[in-house]
């Protein structure tokens, strides 16, 4: 009996203090209710309002669309008329009247069986209606067979490929050279096999495509100079050579190349190569030259820009072109010194 009094009292004093303290918790929150800025119960005001607007608002339902009727689908199908895909074009227009070209794209071209004056093709020399390369090239076909393509890489190297290299280094009087299956793509692989990251690079501003993508890929630091304008070029070289002062370390083994064209193609203007040889040697770089365009063209026997000048060959680090225009070919090559040759 004593037991059960003690826990009736022990149950009525715990009761005591829970009711104790739920009504200190709620004076606190009346307290804090009163010390509470306005601008903060307004706010939670409104939030309260909020919730009761979205708790109690009706759900509106979209409207439904009635269905139509087979006879009315078949209406609307009818009445429906698409937009021409092109806009309509008259039968004159020059894009459905083309020109026609009868015979080979020599110096002379039969255009709607009109005699004209080609000035649209690199044929330079009138080399692809020469009876004399016609005869060879048939000969080639019945020897060597003709397929899709015949990269090295592919198919292996053959006499011809060997033969017709000697030929260019001893035609370009250097020591040797090395043939490519794509114009396009012998001085954009060019570049990057000799310039790095990493590497200088100064080029005229007026380079052509195939030079820009080689820059490109070679992922060298590139700086362009005016078109022909040796001032600004010696203007970067002389801010190179203060650079390389500060940073003598690196500059050992920052290799510097000079790409510039023979005969530019985008602009028609042909290379000042003296004073580039000059600023070679002073400024210590090494000169790439790009004679697509000159090449057959320029010299005395069509040995480009460096027979134009008279300057000797060896001057120059690497010659490349492509035997597309004047050798109205495919391909091109590479010529220079054999170290550098077999780089490649």
């Amino acid at each position: 009996m004593v037991l059960v009094l003690h826990l009736s009292c022990s149950q009525l004093v715990s009761g005591n203090k829970m009711a104790t303290g739920q009504q200190w918790v709620l004076v606190e929150m009346v307290q804090a209710f009163y010390e509470a800025p306005a601008y903060h119960l307004i706010l939670e005001g409104i939030l309260i309002l909020w919730i009761v607007r979205l708790l109690f608002s009706k759900t509106y339902k979209l409207q439904e669309r009635s269905d139509l009727t087979e006879k009315e689908k078949e209406e609307l199908i009818e009445e429906w008329q698409p937009e021409p895909l092109v806009p309509p074009i008259s039968k004159d227009h020059p894009a459905l009247n083309n020109n026609i070209v009868s015979g080979p794209p020599t110096h002379n071209i039969v255009v709607n069986d009109r005699r004209c004056i080609n000035f649209a093709s690199f044929n330079f020399l009138g080399l692809l209606d020469n009876e004399k390369v016609k005869n060879v090239a048939l000969a080639s076909l019945k020897k060597y067979g003709v397929g899709t393509c015949g990269p090295r890489g592919f198919y292996g190297t053959f006499d011809v490929h060997l033969e017709l290299e000697d030929r260019i280094a001893k035609f370009m009087r250097t020591e040797e050279a090395i043939i490519y299956s794509y114009g396009f793509a012998t001085i954009a692989s060019a570049i990057p096999a000799y310039s790095k990251r990493g590497d200088l690079v100064f080029v005229d501003e007026a380079a052509c495509f195939a030079i820009q993508k080689g820059l490109q890929a070679s992922r060298s630091n590139i700086k362009y100079f005016k078109h022909n304008d040796m001032d600004d070029l010696e203007r970067l070289l002389k801010e190179q050579e203060l650079e390389d002062q500060k940073n003598p370390r690196k500059a050992r083994v920052t290799r510097r190349f000079l790409v510039v064209e023979g005969l530019y193609m985008n602009t028609g203007y042909i290379c000042p190569l003296p004073e580039l040889v000059k600023l070679k040697y002073k400024y210590k770089v090494r000169i790439f030259l790009e004679e697509s365009l000159s090449f057959g063209v320029l010299g005395e026997h069509g040995r480009g820009v460096t027979e134009h000048f008279g300057v000797n060959i060896n001057d120059i680090d690497l010659i490349s072109a492509n035997m597309e225009n004047s050798l109205a070919s495919i391909g091109g090559f590479c010529c220079g010194r054999s170290f550098v040759i077999d780089h490649q």
